[in-house]
């Protein structure tokens, strides 16, 4: 229980902290809803080191306030619920995610950043990329601590290196271009020592707020009635008071008696009792004084019911003036929370309580806030008056204090004594340098530091900050302490325990890697240590071989303060590396280790497939001539035998190596099957071979039948529908494109043409794409077989042999599409007149007639084809199609026409498959 409210807690804290990090929440909540929690969650999901930037951020500001938190208490699943529930959260993050390019559609020209590069937490783009740091590039662009104490940790974009961070280029415009570029370019921004002598101490224009605010702001105010509020027995009875007063003995009764105009209680059978002005106890004894005097052998209790209704007067500098109405038990705090508590210019340490003319008492409110202890416990009558003057004197203190805000002092004279009311100084904070801005009333601001002395001790120092005294309009900030220490030592990259290591004089570098078990699986020989040369910490590269170092064959090397041990592992600078490809499991790169042979790089991708070819395997090796050009050499290796154990077939391989092992010939034939159905004699899936052709299937399906019409066959293909499907869609690009064209004479299209469009896009959108292939092919095989007619059958193929129709079919813009019985040796013409012809709106120039083969027989000297179209002689299942006019406009009819054949084909294959 105490572990989950700790974290509940820390999350909580997460939340108020959240806002000190990033200061671009407020202006998020004004001008828009922010990012979605989801899209949040989904970018911080999507960038590892962006979340862990964040949690560390949230877990540095909350230690810099003294608070024992670790990343561990902060996980995944309850930052993300965080966002999820709390808007402030989710609108503080989201202002930082954009102001650093994530979720933004379109960014400006001079923003404008690669694909998948972000700037990195803290840094925004307005933040620029100089600073304070002269030419050198800015690794952390700043710790601010402003005016207002809050404190914000800017943290550069990270580079690739041994942690595995994405390149991110700071952002950079106008001016500061050439600055960015050398930002980019600096390969140590990541260098944790670096990072600790780049982070400034900035003043943040931010504005606090007053202290105190919080309190009415939060609070909550419900009415209550007289039963839901404990009643003590020194609660002073008025005119209003409803008593319950229960006696038994010689007589039992229960009364509910309330107090009149005059302070009075009426008892049956003892008369009144005057109770107004008196305690609950008193009121108790009186009324049991006067009815003992008529009952014998009486207990008497007396209890409050109901709660008498009093009016307040709260004035001043109020968010609410005016008259309450309150009960009898409320104080000044509960009068102040009625009207919403002081204005930014009402005091909170000196609210006057009068009663008539005189002053009752006068309450501070920092007691409370401070203490937990209300002052002014004096309970309110009807007629009192609540009081809020002006502000008296008011400073800031900001910076590293627990409570950076803007406090009003009464008593204070010191600075110690405000110091105490932010809460302390916690050890973050650097008490050897405070820097006050006072303002000289009506005239000037200077700047003035406490006078502490040199070398002075904390004691010395606590003395000087209780002698300097404070007044109206001081701003007070505390900065932080250095955030380095000079004797430190850093080790990164391939270890074990990388980190902070403290330095002393003669300190070396077997006393921080002191074996290779301090080192994670395979380093590499090459380690190098960045140094910073003072006085301006300029960076240098010593390398070392850590093996030669480690088993004492080298001098380890001697190490000063801000040195960084970087060790490399064995695959990652330059990492020798073999490939593996064909017919294996796991096809690809692998990292090349000390005398592997063909056979271990075929262990480490899973081994052979069912299909590979284990007679041979080729081995392209890569071979330096001269130090001046790489040349290949193809080997080829007994891959069979190898693998069987045969190490003279095995070979050594090389950095580059590509090791192939083939796949046995025709195994892609293998599971291959043609679908027959129809009128066949056995329809069914039948298995095929390399090269085997359609006359061949029809034999082992037992031939046609009787009502079989091969004339009208249908034969699909996947490839040729994928084709298809490619055709159709690439029309509809090309019809939209058109649409977005301007007109070269600068006119506007016509509706007409523009609707038009739009139905051709819709009716290509809606068209199947079909896989049907044109065959020649009759019911005597013998007469097609091994001809050009017989086309070679693939797998996946399906063949539809139809039932031989009766009819043909009109289609299109006609006034009655619909089926017509077969008449021998009549013309397309006969059965456009049976359907009714062409409607107003069917193009009689562009009819065509598909034949129930699929072959096309368009217009008279067209674009497509040649034959009169109307005097064609239909055969069973041909399709006369009549397509709509087409709009004027050259470009649009020729994609028309192409849409209307597709159109008409469709409808084509879908009745030659419903034979």
């Amino acid at each position: 229980m105490m572990k989950s409210c700790r974290v509940q807690q820390v999350l909580w804290l997460a939340v108020a902290v959240v806002f000190l990090i990033f200061p671009h929440v407020a202006r998020a909540q004004q001008a828009d809803q922010g990012l979605p929690a989801a899209q949040i969650i989904e970018i911080l999901q999507g960038n590892p080191d962006l979340l862990a930037e964040a949690k560390q951020e949230i877990v540095s500001k909350l230690r810099d306030r003294g608070y024992s938190v670790t990343e561990a208490d902060i996980t995944d699943d309850r930052l993300f619920s965080q966002i999820q529930s709390d808007d402030r959260v989710r609108l503080a993050l989201s202002a930082e995610l954009k102001a650093r390019g994530y979720g933004q559609e379109e960014t400006s020209p001079d923003q404008e950043q690669p694909v998948g590069q972000k700037p990195a937490m803290g840094t925004s783009p307005a933040a620029g990329g100089n600073g304070a740091s002269g030419t050198l590039p800015k690794i952390i662009p700043g710790a601010s601590v402003g005016p207002e104490g809050q404190l914000e940790k800017e943290r550069d974009k990270k580079q690739p290196g041994l942690t595995g961070g994405r390149p991110r280029p700071a952002e950079v415009s106008g001016p500061d271009k050439n600055k960015g570029e050398a930002q980019k370019s600096y390969i140590y921004r990541n260098l944790p020592a670096l990072q600790d002598l780049y982070t400034q101490s900035l003043i943040d224009p931010t504005k606090l707020e007053r202290f105190g605010a919080a309190l009415f702001r939060n609070s909550v105010v419900t009415d209550k009635t007289a039963a839901d509020i404990p009643v003590s027995s020194d609660y002073i009875l008025g005119v209003g008071d409803q008593l319950s007063v229960e006696y038994y003995g010689s007589v039992t009764q229960k009364l509910q008696l309330s107090v009149d105009r005059e302070g009075r209680v009426i008892l049956p059978d003892a008369g009144a009792v005057l109770v107004a002005g008196r305690t609950l106890a008193e009121a108790q004894q009186l009324i049991r004084n006067a009815l003992v005097r008529q009952y014998k052998n009486l207990s008497v209790d007396v209890s409050l019911g109901r709660l008498k209704t009093v009016r307040v007067y709260v004035v001043g500098d109020v968010k609410n003036p005016g008259a309450y109405e309150t009960n009898g038990l409320s104080t000044v705090l509960s009068a102040l929370l009625l009207a919403g508590g002081p204005t930014d210019t009402g005091s909170l340490r000196t609210v006057k309580h009068f009663r008539g003319r005189r002053l009752v008492a006068e309450i501070d409110l920092y007691d409370l806030m401070l203490k937990g202890v209300t002052s002014g416990v004096d309970r309110l009558d009807s007629g009192d008056s609540i009081l809020v003057p002006p502000a008296g004197a008011q400073i800031v203190v900001a910076g590293m204090v627990r409570r950076p805000a803007i406090y009003e002092i009464r008593d204070e004279k010191t600075l110690d004594e405000v110091l105490q009311l932010a809460g302390g100084v916690p050890v973050t904070g650097e008490l050897g340098k405070i820097k006050v801005e006072r303002i000289q009333a009506y005239e000037r601001k200077e700047m003035l530091s406490v006078n502490i002395p040199k070398d002075g001790d904390l004691q010395a120092i606590e003395a000087a900050i209780r002698k300097f005294p404070i007044q109206d309009g001081d701003r007070v900030t505390i900065t932080p302490i250095l955030p380095r220490s000079d004797q430190t030592v850093y080790l990164q990259g391939h270890v074990f325990r990388p980190g902070k290591y403290p330095y002393r004089d003669g300190l070396k570098v077997t006393d921080v890697i002191g074996s290779f078990n301090d080192l994670l699986p395979e380093p590499a020989d090459r380690a190098e240590i960045v140094r910073l040369r003072p006085p301006d910490y300029r960076p240098s590269v010593v390398g070392f071989n850590v093996r030669e170092v480690l088993t004492g064959h080298e001098d380890a090397p001697t190490l000063q303060p801000f040195d960084t041990i970087r060790v490399f592992g064995r695959y990652e600078a330059d990492a020798p590396k073999v490939g593996v490809y064909g017919e294996v499991l796991r096809p690809g790169e692998y990292p090349l280790s000390e005398r592997m042979t063909a056979v271990d790089l075929l262990r480490l991708a899973g081994g052979f497939k069912r299909s590979a070819f284990l007679g041979t395997a080729d081995l392209a090796s890569y071979a330096i001539q001269k130090g001046a050009r790489v040349e290949l050499q193809h080997r080829e290796i007994l891959i069979g035998k190898a693998a069987a154990g045969d190490t003279d077939a095995d070979m050594l391989l090389k950095p580059g190596d590509v090791l192939t092992i083939g796949q046995l010939g025709n195994w892609t034939s293998i599971g291959g099957a043609i679908n027959v159905m129809g009128q066949i004699l056995h329809p069914g899936r039948y298995g095929i071979q390399q090269g085997e052709r359609l006359s061949a299937v029809l034999r082992r399906a037992g031939g046609f039948l009787e009502e079989a019409y091969p004339y009208g066959a249908v034969l699909e293909r996947d490839q040729v529908r994928e084709l298809a499907s490619k055709n159709r869609d690439e029309l509809v690009r090309k019809l939209q494109a058109q649409a977005v064209e301007p007109d070269p004479n600068g006119k506007p299209e016509p509706i007409s043409v523009t609707r038009q469009r739009q139905q051709l896009i819709d009716k290509l959108k809606q068209i199947q794409p079909s896989g049907r292939l044109l065959i020649h092919i009759s019911t005597d095989v013998q007469r097609w077989e091994n001809t050009a007619v017989d086309i070679e059958v693939r797998s996946g193929d399906t063949l539809i042999v139809p039932r031989r129709p009766n009819f043909v079919l009109v289609a299109g813009q006609v006034y009655s599409p619909t089926a017509i019985t077969l008449s021998r040796g009549k013309h397309a013409s006969w059965y456009l007149r049976q359907a009714g012809g062409p409607t107003n709106i069917g193009s009689k120039k562009e009819i065509f007639v598909v034949r129930a083969n699929g072959a096309v027989i368009g217009k008279s000297g067209g674009q497509w084809w040649s034959g009169n179209v109307l005097n064609t002689v239909l055969q069973p299942g041909d399709t006369v199609y009549v397509p709509e006019k087409i709009a004027s406009g050259d470009k649009l009819k020729i994609f028309a026409e192409s849409a209307q054949v597709l159109s008409g084909l469709a409808v084509a294959a879908r009745v030659a498959i419903s034979f």
